[in-house]
């Protein structure tokens, strides 16, 4: 977490904090900052707090990147009729923190919420737009009290350890406003298609969102999916989550090094302003995501390697986000040119996304985007609505049909065969050579559910407890009710308050169930790739390592997929070590894998 004062009980990780506005004549201006030191710039933060599109909104939260530093700003639409501003003044006040193994600027969500209600409250008490000095007071205050203490570089986060240490927290606001929390509703929008986004973040390749106000949902989302793979990628050595009586004297079941030592970077919204820092965190190769506003990103896909567009997804239209990857086209001495194509899931990825929908299947409830502001959420597609859903259902059923393991059931609903009795607390996960290599780790769901009223007495889990309390006392003071009514009112509240902790603890469950499951199936396609290599001493020596696309078939992968090919090399220029791996696809090489030949 971040540094935390033991007296205040808030983090203290932030550097600066400014606001910034629309100005008719000026454009984007930042007109009021606080640094924590005078070499720090916040020339472009007003492009990244205020981005395109937000001028239909009324409210918003923005995760950016600037320097290095990851920010949030919270941005506010306020009506005005002075003259020249079209009816509404545009501002946002937003923070930067110092650079940290993994920032949190989540944390101060909702402080900062509350801080900027306060303040724009008060001008509007007093009808008055432009803040003078003094109203930037508790702005003052509340830098004074998150400043980071250390040196930027020192300061920031503590040592990340399990997932089980970063979201079962005591801490009300950080639970509340944590992203990864809202991994179950990223599954559910996507669909199968979710593993196309979860091998492009294994593969450290660059994705961008593109969205349309507001954005907070898509910035979340971008932090949700870049923590997928988070616990593989952070280690240089990714061990594998195999015991030791399991993997006896095999040699390769060995460690696998990673080149980086971080996960992928999380931008957060970028502009065209950004096009210079993209191009540039392209260069150190340890891939990023973001997302964006700006239209004109479809039409330059040499800024990425896949981009999903979550315009059409929405209240009237509850449709899948498409995906485009981006491919290079070779004319000849010019400069190459890229286009885009739509790429869905394939169906090696069904055996995976039928475990990851038994989990989703057991928190069914749990369906809407809870971050955030009304409006802010991404719908789930409906069943009924929605054509591709019912591509995809054929898709599994002749996928199932073709391995054997497909089977119909009485509601309509398409499954894989196996099991449906999954418990969160004891993961369901293949023995080794069968699939989704791994296990569960040793007390990896131990205390996660507290009893509901002791969480609730304990650390605040219930968010809204407080407010139903004030709600009560209103009641009592508008009109008496006698003692027998009072203590129904305090018993529905204390059930309501039951209901919504029993949600989270089930959300909670689902999400650390999801997030081992793929950290048990990268173990496996990590185990499957030190299968193909050499022994490390002689990985750079050798080169390349030549596959064929029925080699894919151990990594549980189709070898007819160009998508699966490429992933297989993703992984290899991560972790083989400095050797190359090359998935041999040519003519002769796909009639060797359709008719059964031998080596071709």
């Amino acid at each position: 977490m971040a540094d935390v004062d033991s007296k205040t009980d808030v983090p203290q990780d932030i550097v600066a904090i400014f606001h910034t506005s629309f100005h008719p004549t000026q454009g984007n201006i930042v007109d009021w900052f606080l640094k924590a030191s005078d070499g720090l710039r916040l020339d472009g933060v007003e492009f990244s707090s205020l981005p395109s599109g937000l001028h239909l909104i009324d409210e918003d939260v923005v995760y950016f990147t600037k320097d290095n530093r990851r920010g949030v700003s919270v941005f506010r639409r306020r009506r005005t009729s002075e003259e020249g501003h079209r009816g509404f003044r545009l501002s946002s006040l937003g923070i930067l923190l110092a650079p940290s193994p993994r920032p949190r600027p989540w944390n101060h969500v909702p402080a900062l919420k509350a801080l900027v209600s306060q303040i724009y409250d008060s001008l509007d008490e007093r009808d008055i737009l432009e803040p003078m000095q003094e109203d930037w007071e508790p702005a003052q205050a509340f830098f004074e009290e998150r400043k980071a203490r250390q040196q930027p570089d020192a300061s920031g986060s503590m040592d990340w350890k399990h997932w089980n240490d970063e979201l079962c927290v005591e801490e009300i606001a950080s639970l509340s406003s944590h992203p990864t929390l809202h991994l179950p509703h990223l599954l559910r929008i996507l669909g199968p298609s979710c593993l196309t986004l979860y091998k492009h973040i294994l593969g450290r390749r660059r994705i961008l969102i593109y969205t349309l106000p507001p954005v907070e949902a898509a910035c979340v989302l971008c932090q949700v999916a870049a923590d997928i793979c988070y616990e593989d990628q952070i280690d240089s050595d990714t061990l594998l989550d195999i015991s030791s009586d399991l993997i006896g004297t095999d040699p390769l079941l060995t460690r696998l090094k990673g080149k980086h030592k971080e996960g992928v970077n999380v931008l957060g919204m970028v502009t065209l302003h950004d096009i210079d820092m993209m191009e540039r965190e392209s260069k150190t190769g340890r891939g990023w995501i973001a997302c964006t506003t700006d239209a004109i990103f479809m039409e330059r896909p040499q800024y990425y390697d896949l981009i999903v567009d979550l315009t059409a997804n929405s209240a009237a239209k509850a449709a899948r986000p498409s995906m485009y990857i981006s491919r290079q086209q070779h004319s000849g001495p010019r400069r190459p040119s890229y286009h885009i194509s739509s790429v869905r899931f394939t169906w090696s990825d069904l055996r995976l996304w039928t475990e990851l929908n038994r989990i989703l299947q057991l928190d069914k409830d749990s369906t809407s985007l809870h971050h955030g502001q009304a409006g802010t959420s991404i719908h789930p597609p409906s069943a009924w609505n929605e054509v591709w859903r019912i591509y995809e259902d054929v898709c599994i059923m002749c996928a199932g049909l073709w391995t054997g393991v497909w089977r119909s059931t009485a509601s309509g609903d398409v499954h894989l065969e196996g099991d449906d009795d999954l418990t969160l607390r004891t993961i369901r996960v293949r023995s080794i050579g069968n699939g989704i290599e791994g296990r569960p780790m040793p007390g990896a769901f131990r205390d996660v559910a507290p009893s509901n009223k002791t969480m609730r007495r304990s650390s605040g889990m219930s968010m809204n407890s407080s407010a139903s309390k004030g709600a009560r006392s209103a009641v009592v003071s508008v009109s008496p009710v006698a003692e027998d009514d009072e203590d129904n009112i305090a018993d529905e509240a204390t059930d309501a308050d039951t209901t919504r902790d029993a949600a989270r603890d089930r959300q909670l469950l689902t999400t650390l169930a999801l997030l081992q499951t793929f950290h048990a199936h990268t173990g496996f396609l990590l185990s499957r790739l030190a299968m193909f290599l050499p022994p490390p001493e002689e990985r750079e020596r050798v080169g390349t390592v030549v596959l064929a696309p029925k080699d894919l078939a151990a990594f549980e992968l189709g070898g007819l997929s160009g998508l699966d090919a490429k992933f297989v090399e993703w992984l290899a220029d991560e972790y083989a070590g400095g050797a190359q791996v090359v998935v041999r696809r040519s003519w002769r090489d796909i009639l060797g894998l359709v008719f059964g030949f031998g080596g071709m």
